[in-house]
């Protein structure tokens, strides 16, 4: 389904996916894996999920993001609203005008193949009761 054919798709469908969301029946789909090339060469897998299993991880992004966001670094700027990289580099070049000399910089690639999702899962229970939005 393509995005220009969402509304008309959950004017049809809204209650069915509704009551699978409530009731824990929901599966999301399986998600189309792409390969992208990268600036510095080679190429970085990219998952597109279908339109609808996107909508929900927006809509649960959407409410638990401004929960977090208290809890993350003033010093990161990734994959975080109102940052950008562009602002990144302009506070460390602030830091080496201030005598420092190092910049660190964290990739998260492959951040969720690595990471022990049952303490990921179980930290997101401790903030989520709702067990139906942590499945």
């Amino acid at each position: 389904m393509q995005t220009d054919e969402l509304r008309d798709y959950l004017n049809a469908n809204w209650q069915t996916l509704r009551i699978d969301i409530l009731k824990s029946n929901y599966t999301p789909q399986a998600v189309r894996k792409v390969e992208i090339p990268k600036q510095q060469g080679g190429t970085r897998m990219l998952g597109i999920p279908t339109v609808t299993d996107r909508l929900l991880q927006q809509a649960i992004a959407q409410w638990l993001g401004p929960k977090n966001e208290e809890k993350f670094s003033n010093y990161s700027y990734g994959f975080r609203p109102g940052r950008n990289d562009h602002q990144a580099v302009l506070q460390a070049q602030v830091y080496l005008n201030e005598g420092y000399e190092y910049v660190v910089e964290l990739d998260l690639e492959k951040f969720f193949d690595k990471v022990n999702h049952d303490r990921l899962m179980g930290t997101l229970a401790k903030q989520i009761a709702e067990k139906r939005t942590l499945n």
